[in-house]
């Protein structure tokens, strides 16, 4: 079972990983499929997700995508906030309908309203301020779910005009990183772990987020990242509606 969850996982992280993002949702929402044990799958996805957004993070480093000023504010808040969420235990049906409400927003945004932008003309210390209260909501309701978060601010970069499409990108990937180990090691306090599990499938997204992530730094157009993104959301939507009805 492991290493038919591996391949899946490869495509997930080749997709994910090319929009700065580390792939968590659908990781749950497959591993849910397949009936791994439930206290299992947020450690596992978390542990996965700052595998693949550390290889993301420097390609988009590496393409001179990464912007400092926007994502500090997002991090200052969001890893005690991420830390916080993932020491709250939330029970399955809650998980997984959290989890899909967040993808079908997601799904709406990127087919109905991809070009949606939103002028709040913040400048200097509102537009800090603004940022970390947002960092701080998205990294609880992260760390709470148990995915890296950047799944939510990526697309709320973009169209709140904090930064272009690459650089939602690039901040989408560093925060993940750094949310999943501040999650990942709150949920490791209290949860449990399988190496036998988690060793295959680190392996897969290490290819596939290294591929996904090249290809997203200097290849593909933004429209095409988003629409890749959207195909991804829209299975792992499938795979919890099979859970959740």
């Amino acid at each position: 079972m492991e290493y038919v969850i591996a391949v899946l996982f490869f495509f997930v992280a080749l997709i994910y990983s090319s929009v700065g993002l580390g792939g968590g949702s659908s990781y749950t929402a497959i591993m849910a499929i397949f009936d791994v044990n439930y206290v299992l799958i947020p450690t596992t996805s978390l542990m996965l997700n700052a595998t693949v957004t550390s290889l993301g993070a420097a390609n988009f480093w590496r393409g001179g995508h990464v912007n400092w000023r926007l994502i500090a504010p997002f991090l200052a808040s969001s890893i005690p906030m991420a830390y916080l969420g993932g020491s709250i235990a939330l029970s399955k049906q809650a998980f997984y309908i959290l989890l899909l409400f967040t993808l079908i927003t997601l799904a709406v945004r990127i087919y109905f309203f991809d070009s949606l932008r939103i002028s709040l003309k913040l400048e200097g210390a509102q537009k800090i301020v603004f940022s970390i209260v947002l960092g701080g909501a998205l990294g609880f309701i992260a760390g709470t779910v148990g995915i890296g978060g950047g799944i939510y601010l990526a697309p709320l970069v973009v169209t709140f005009n904090l930064g272009t499409e690459k650089e939602a990108a690039a901040t989408g990937s560093i925060f993940i990183w750094v949310n999943s180990l501040a999650g990942l090691f709150s949920r490791m306090q209290r949860g449990a772990f399988s190496m036998e599990l988690v060793l295959p499938l680190v392996a897969a997204v290490v290819v596939g987020g290294f591929l996904g992530s090249y290809m997203g730094s200097f290849r593909f157009a933004p429209l095409t990242i988003q629409k890749l993104m959207g195909i991804v959301i829209i299975v792992a939507m499938v795979f919890l509606l099979r859970r959740v009805i």
